[in-house]
């Protein structure tokens, strides 16, 4: 592939405080609902309440926040459980972030990227799996030519039907546009933290670009895209304040998917080798747990009851044995079995150890499937857009 021209332009580091409603900043905490019929009236929480349950340890508590969230999943986004093919395809990135094994820095990792026939024939294995999106993921690869990816998106819709899912980092809006026309349907990016200075820490940033995800988000929005963003959960430095913050700025953007995960420490990065160096102290640093994960995953589902949320790969990674099944149990709606070749997936190294990287696509397809029917869910069937993207479409016009 061509390099492309418009590499080094890339428009989205926060050189300011995000911009929150002014409610955020004045919040203060507020005890958790304290019967679950007060809990059941409120069909939302605010952010001194977010803070509550993020800090909650009681079981029996806990368990009226799983429950509202689950209720509040099954009211707006229904039980099917929605099936996205993720495709890999290349590992290769520009940035230096602080915690990502993908990093330029890390060069003991072999990298790979697919080809387009490669490619082509993941999103037919995913379309004959009954998948209805393909999600195709890549580092922010700087080798990536728009106008391959534009064709390889066409082609991809030509030929399968399926849905077109973007995960490709910050892109200047002329490549998004690009893009949108040639049939993308929804695009993933995290702001993986509201706090400005913590996202600076763990995204330096690239001489010459600017950075600003918050405006990409808008302009995704703005160019028609279902609109995916999130957050890491527990990274060092990051505070119960600022986790607060984030699943605020969730409703903030009105997102139609949201992804959540632990951070999980990469050995070749900075942060997993010198955690100690950013983590706060004890009391104010978010646990980067399998217990604080499906928190946010239920607190995601209360401020955007109409949202798309997996269960992630990162959870089932934490819990092989049903982690998925808890998410989904817990607010989330969406799963994404992997679909890229075996033979170059353990190299998409993100965090060591990750789930299903040995499995073929059909063995993981059987074992989602399975897992789905065993919590007496069913997969769904189409590409599964939010019912929050649904519902900010234009009515169609009578004849």
């Amino acid at each position: 592939m061509a390099l492309s021209t418009a590499v080094g332009k890339v428009t989205v580091c926060c050189d300011s405080r995000l911009r929150l409603s002014g409610s955020l900043e004045s919040a203060k905490p507020q005890a958790a609902f304290a019967t679950d019929s007060q809990w059941k009236e409120a069909p939302l929480v605010n952010r001194g309440e977010i803070l509550a349950w993020l800090r909650e340890d009681d079981k029996t508590r806990l368990q009226s926040l799983w429950g509202r969230a689950d209720a509040l999943r099954q009211e707006q986004a229904g039980d099917a459980v929605h099936l996205r093919g993720l495709v890999e395809f290349s590992n290769h990135c520009a940035r230096r972030c602080m915690y990502c094994g993908l990093r330029a820095g890390n060069r003991k990792l072999p990298r790979y990227r697919l080809t387009a026939e490669q490619v082509l024939e993941c999103a037919r294995q995913a379309a004959g799996l009954g998948y209805g999106t393909v999600v195709l993921q890549s580092g922010e690869d700087p080798g990536l030519d728009v106008a391959w990816m534009a064709g390889l998106i066409g082609r991809i819709k030509s030929e399968t039907g399926l849905a077109v899912t973007l995960s490709l980092g910050e892109r200047v809006p002329g490549e998004l546009a690009e893009w949108r026309r040639a049939g993308a349907d929804r695009y993933l990016l995290r702001f993986e933290t509201s706090n400005r200075a913590l996202f600076r820490r763990i995204h330096p940033p690239t001489p010459g670009q600017a950075c600003d995800r918050i405006a990409q988000l808008h302009e995704l929005r703005r160019l028609g895209y279902e609109v995916g963003s999130g957050v890491m959960i527990g990274i060092p430095g990051q505070s119960y304040d600022d986790l607060a913050d984030d699943v605020v700025l969730f409703r903030e953007l009105d997102l139609d998917m949201i992804g959540v995960g632990p951070y999980l420490p990469h050995p070749a990065t900075p942060l997993g080798r010198y955690a100690g160096r950013f983590r706060l102290p004890a009391g104010e640093q978010v646990p980067a747990t399998e217990l604080m994960t499906y928190k946010v995953v239920a607190l995601a589902r209360l401020v955007c009851p109409r949202a798309n949320i997996p269960a992630t790969t990162a959870l089932a990674t934490l819990n092989p044995f049903n982690g998925r099944e808890l998410g989904l149990r817990r607010g989330a709606n969406v799963i994404m079995p992997n679909v890229t070749p075996r033979d170059v997936r353990a190299a998409y190294e993100i965090y060591p150890a990750k789930a299903c990287i040995r499995e073929s696509a059909s063995q993981c397809q059987l074992c989602v499937q399975r897992r789905i029917l065993a919590i007496g869910r069913a997969p769904g069937i189409g590409p599964g857009p939010a019912a929050n993207f649904r519902g900010r479409q234009p009515l169609p016009q009578a004849p």
